[in-house]
């Protein structure tokens, strides 16, 4: 089981957001415990925290400084911590590592040896040191984006505070691996900003820390940081809690005040009632962190361009510098098997030259054979207008990029259907609208598209991504 679903299997079972940090402070451990030495009384505490929670929270988190302090009795300290936390629980070991040199055997020591499910990794190293942590299936990473403490504002809020550093590493890091792969790690006490974070990062988890320092705004950080399903959002347990010796009431009285905050922000889904600087966090488009991340590397521009149609547009979107990101292209690819699983065809076939790599990784997914007609016959060679094995009489699913007038993908399927073939679906990634829906109808083809061009402009335009101007110039073209 992967970490994404045994988070969220904890969360269903036990019906909480909470996590508890599993730190042996000995500042912190309560009086009472009378086992000879430190470690021996630090392990009776944690392990009476774990048993005490175990059925109102939906993960753990030790954090690997406090055990490296206790020199190596307080690694073996670790090891017997996590080996008494049950197995259906998450484990997040709160490392924050940001060395390069030492990530790979570091990744295979916290993931094969200690089983953790997931680690929190210093981003200022960028997606090299983050890589070696994300090729463990199953694993996962939270990225440390924003800590509450005042030093750090002068550099997690440069240079502007309309623009920090911060949120350039939510997008940044978004890149780096899927929202099943990589969440996010928030400080702050400021619904604000997480609300911000949110909006660029619709679809991943946010584990908070620290927002208990003011006083109780959990229904505002609720509000911010949960995502379009009401989850997505971790909150942890007050350190001042564990503490206590009525743990398990006190811990079920904050899951019960969690849960009735979000049912309250659950109730009205249908409007957009709840906004911060300018932000809707209801009602987000499902492909949001798709549409967000294809914005941000640069896969729709605005000027004026001439398309292959001939027609001038205020924008251009090249879908081409996809494949150079492979998390995102898994999440293209992710997005065109959802329709294309809804089908019933023999092989799949890309329209060069475009979608061609679409068309391969899809073949790759689906388990299905791939073919395409070729864009000019050679005249060496076979002079195949087809390329790869094929039988007359089977059914061709093509899949092509960008829909505009539906010229270039109705030749590639009529060549196809000159060998033999039969061709009634094409699914593409964007729809530029436009009626082109239609014209492929009436040339006995159904039409599917991942998106359509006044989606992408809305989430944009919501998301603060593009101001009026831009919005206006997508818009009139529709």
């Amino acid at each position: 089981m992967n970490f994404f679903d045994k988070l969220n299997g904890a969360i269903a079972q036990n019906q909480s957001l909470l996590f508890v940090g599993l730190d042996p402070n000995p500042e912190m451990m309560p009086v009472g415990y009378e086992a000879q030495g430190i470690i021996p009384r630090l392990l009776d505490w944690l392990q009476f925290i774990i048993s005490e929670t175990a059925d109102k929270v939906c993960a753990y988190k030790p954090t690997l400084g406090f055990y490296e302090s206790l020199g190596v009795s307080g690694l073996e300290l670790l090891h017997n911590t996590l080996a008494a936390i049950p197995s259906h629980i998450p484990i997040i070991l709160d490392a924050k590592h940001s060395d390069l040199n030492t990530s790979t055997i570091f990744a295979r020591t916290v993931f094969t040896e200690w089983n953790v499910d997931a680690i929190t990794l210093n981003s200022y190293a960028g997606q090299d040191h983050v890589a070696p942590f994300l090729v463990y299936p199953g694993k996962a990473a939270f990225i440390l984006c924003r800590t509450s403490n005042l030093g750090a504002h002068k550099l997690q809020h440069y240079p502007t505070d309309e623009s920090p550093f911060y949120l350039q590493i939510v997008k940044e890091s978004r890149t780096w691996g899927t929202p099943e792969q990589l969440g996010l790690e928030v400080g702050t006490t400021k619904p604000e900003i997480i609300a911000r974070i949110r909006a660029d990062a619709p679809e991943r988890i946010i584990m908070t820390r620290s927002i208990w320092a003011e006083g109780n705004n959990i229904n505002q950080i609720l509000a911010a940081g949960l995502n379009k399903n009401g989850d997505g959002l971790l909150i942890p347990v007050p350190q001042d809690m564990l503490s206590r010796e009525d743990l398990s009431k006190q811990v079920q009285s904050l899951q019960e005040e969690v849960n009735q905050a979000k049912a309250e922000i659950n109730l009205d889904v249908s409007s957009c009632s709840i906004w911060f600087s300018n932000i809707c966090l209801l009602n987000q488009h499902p492909q949001q962190d798709l549409i967000l991340q294809l914005y941000d590397i640069g896969c729709v521009m605005f000027g004026n361009y001439v398309q292959a149609s001939g027609a001038v547009f205020p924008y251009y979107i090249d879908l081409r510098k996809i494949i150079s990101n492979p998390q995102l292209f898994n999440q293209v690819l992710k997005a065109y098997e959802e329709i294309l699983r809804t089908l019933k065809f023999d092989r799949v076939a890309g329209i060069p030259y475009g979608s061609l790599p679409t068309a391969t990784g899809l073949a790759l997914r689906l388990q299905c054979p791939m073919i395409f007609p070729r864009k000019e016959v050679k005249a060496h060679g076979t002079r195949r207008v087809i390329e790869g094995e094929f039988h007359p009489g089977e059914t061709v699913a093509v899949v092509d990029d960008i829909l505009i007038s539906g010229k270039s993908v109705m030749e590639g399927a009529e060549k196809l259907k000159s060998a033999g073939l039969n061709v009634e679906d094409i699914v593409v990634f964007i729809n530029h609208e436009q009626g082109v829906m239609d014209r492929l109808q009436e040339n006995g083809y159904r039409g599917y598209a991942v998106l359509t061009i006044s989606e992408i402009t809305e989430t944009l335009y919501t998301a603060g991504r593009i101001d009026r101007e831009q919005f206006l110039a997508l818009s009139t073209e529709e």
